[in-house]
């Protein structure tokens, strides 16, 4: 195993756990509160929950998508010029694009929640985790080598 292998299972893992969690909280934790709690407990409940994951994910999982990713497009040549390429450097793009979008929709959702807007925050929720799933199907698409 070299250290670019360690490097791309990182990278990985990172994504599991934002992935993860959200369909956690989406699939598994919200229904059941929805159908146990009251309003108000499952309100605390799920934005504490919230509250953790956006901080997780500002401490741990951006800083350590980020430094992979830079690690492994320097480790593969990559350049601002390259990403426009047709094949990797287009997928690239596009995965970085929807990467944005995604932790910006993330970002919003957190906000829109806290000023009570909760239908936006429950599309924005939505469009966060349609958009990681994009996000991992154009790393899949990705060659590791």
């Amino acid at each position: 195993m070299s250290v670019w292998s360690l490097v791309r299972f990182v990278h990985v893992v990172g994504a599991v756990m934002w992935l993860g969690g959200q369909l956690t909280v989406s699939a598994l934790v919200l229904p059941v509160a929805r159908r146990r709690l009251d309003e108000r407990v499952r309100a605390d409940l799920m934005r504490t929950l919230g509250t953790r994951l956006g901080i997780a994910t500002v401490v741990a999982f951006v800083p350590l998508q980020l430094a992979t990713g830079v690690l492994l497009a320097a480790h593969k040549g990559v350049t601002w010029a390259s990403l426009a390429d047709p094949g990797y450097g287009r997928l690239l793009a596009g995965k970085l694009v929807a990467f944005v979008l995604v932790m910006l929709a993330a970002g919003l959702h957190g906000w829109a929640n806290g000023v009570g807007r909760r239908t936006l925050a429950r599309a924005l929720a939505v469009g966060s985790l349609a958009g990681s799933f994009v996000v991992v199907l154009l790393a899949t698409a990705l060659p590791a080598s």
